[in-house]
């Protein structure tokens, strides 16, 4: 049977492997979808915000007629919890947070959106005769997301990659709740040698977020995006010098307030982000006790597939620390520290309105070594995170809320309610039996760096060598010759 696939996957890296994957299978893979860049056959980014953008066969929502809801979906018995997760995804496009910004207002637009998006994909996917859907990260972006849902609906068999931050090899499953979910008492892999103690290597981290440095000061790319949101999103401010001057200095003490390291508008200004960030320097005084008996509880950055994708219900993280506190055992603190890659987005007033209700929380200053807390805390909470597996090799429990690769490993709990976090800070386990999970994880991975990002695992990466060795794992896959990393088919 020929392989009728439909693809989602951006970005020259990703074009080569795809283009590689179609010669390898001699004929027996034909792409009939395509969402990528202007050489697919819908661009995609466009989708998210909401431009005319088209690829080879323009644009997914232009012209196109519909002979009503798209059934299939709509009868999924989970059809309220998946639409949410895209209308939540889709959020990250808002004119709040981006410049190019999608048009979608309030709750009944990103209804309406979501609904034209995947009739309108339910439709090419039929029409194109689909049968299986690649995807060559995990589905986090709201259009990627749509895609996957309607493809789940209407019995494709999906497929989704996602690369390891370990190594040059990707992941694999059919669902994304599958995220994490394998037997690591299954198979006879050598173990993976980890120094315990060790601090995972993270290129995306900056060993400067993880100890006290000079304060910032206001910097002319912050000024530049001010003024950019006055004549973008508030020029009747142009005629009000005064109000102009109290904003400017208003920023300058929020960077007087921070670390030189955070430029919290480098990248982005609006008015709602001011009191994310004068809430941020508030708690930059704050005293640590590392002898109290505490849960460590590291925010993700948001939006980000760790959350937008992995977390379920948890993606609010708020929920997270509100549950954490419901189980929390008498005289027990909740440590909870700032990403320091994210801005306002989820962060509203509201958000920290909920968190400051609990009296058993404390915001830690930006300074408080991740590394230390890891070490000293009773366990560390997460939805999906890297600190999770940071304290496991430091020998100290985990509890998971969503998809982190390491939750079936030994030392972790994952959350059900009624769960005992002194049980939890309890849990034994033998570094060796760490070492032979993180070893059968390995060996159910395929070689191959997807996500370029990620290139710089492998020096001097030979991306057309790479495209043909990421190209015969995913074909592989495809036809069911070597099972997934994680799920139903990761066993045996």
């Amino acid at each position: 049977m020929t392989i009728r696939l439909a693809v989602d996957g951006r970005g020259p890296l990703r074009r080569r492997i795809l283009d590689a994957l179609v010669a390898q299978s001699g004929g027996n893979v034909e792409v009939v979808l395509h969402l990528g860049d202007r050489d697919a056959d819908f661009h995609a980014a466009c989708l998210q915000r909401m431009e005319v953008r088209n690829g080879k066969k323009g644009h997914l929502l232009r012209d196109h007629l519909t002979k009503g809801a798209d059934m299939h979906l709509l009868a999924s018995p989970d059809f309220q919890n998946l639409m949410a997760t895209a209308v939540d995804q889709m959020h990250r496009g808002s004119k709040y947070y981006n410049y190019r910004a999608h048009n979608l207002v309030n709750l009944q637009d990103y209804l309406d959106y979501y609904h034209v998006v995947t009739q309108a994909l339910a439709d090419q996917l039929t029409a194109a005769g689909a049968t299986h859907a690649l995807f060559m990260n995990m589905p986090h972006l709201g259009y990627d997301t749509m895609l996957y849902q309607v493809a789940r609906s209407l019995g494709l068999k999906t497929l989704v990659l996602c690369q390891t931050t370990y190594s040059d090899r990707f992941f694999s499953m059919q669902r994304i709740e599958d995220m994490g979910v394998f037997d690591p008492s299954v198979g006879h892999a050598p173990p993976l040698p980890i120094k315990k103690g060790d601090q995972p290597d993270l290129f995306y981290m900056d060993d400067r977020w993880q100890k006290e440095g000079p304060r910032g000061r206001i910097t002319a790319g912050a000024i530049k995006n001010y003024l950019k949101h006055i004549v973008l999103r508030d020029p009747k401010s142009l005629l009000r010098p005064d109000v102009m001057v109290a904003d400017l200095r208003r920023i300058a003490r929020i960077y007087g307030a921070l670390p030189e390291w955070r430029d919290p508008f480098a990248k982005f200004f609006h008015r709602n982000e001011m009191p994310y960030y004068e809430m941020l320097a508030s708690c930059e005084g704050q005293k640590v006790d590392y002898e109290a008996k505490f849960v460590y509880l590291p925010l993700h950055n948001q939006p980000e597939m760790s959350t937008s994708a992995l977390g379920g219900v948890f993606r609010d993280q708020a929920l997270v620390i509100e549950t954490v506190a419901r189980h929390l055992p008498e005289g027990w603190k909740i440590y909870v520290k700032e990403n320091p890659r994210q801005n306002a987005f989820a962060r509203g007033p509201l958000f920290w309105q909920r968190v400051m209700r609990l009296p058993d929380v404390q915001i830690l200053p930006s300074h408080a070594p991740t590394h230390e807390l890891t070490a000293r805390a009773q366990l560390t909470a997460t939805v999906a995170g890297t600190a999770g597996w940071e304290a496991l090799i430091k020998g100290r429990p985990a509890l998971v809320f969503g998809g982190g690769w390491w939750k079936s490993f030994p030392g972790v709990t994952r959350f059900h309610e009624g769960v005992d976090l002194q049980a939890v800070a309890n849990t034994a386990f033998e570094h060796e039996g760490l070492e032979h999970a993180a070893g059968q994880l390995i060996a159910r991975c395929h070689d191959g760096v997807i996500e370029l990002l990620y290139s710089r695992m492998k020096e001097a990466l030979d991306e057309e060598a790479n495209a043909q060795v990421a190209a015969k794992g995913i074909l592989d896959l495809l036809e069911d010759r070597v099972p997934v990393t994680f799920g139903s088919g990761a066993k045996g």
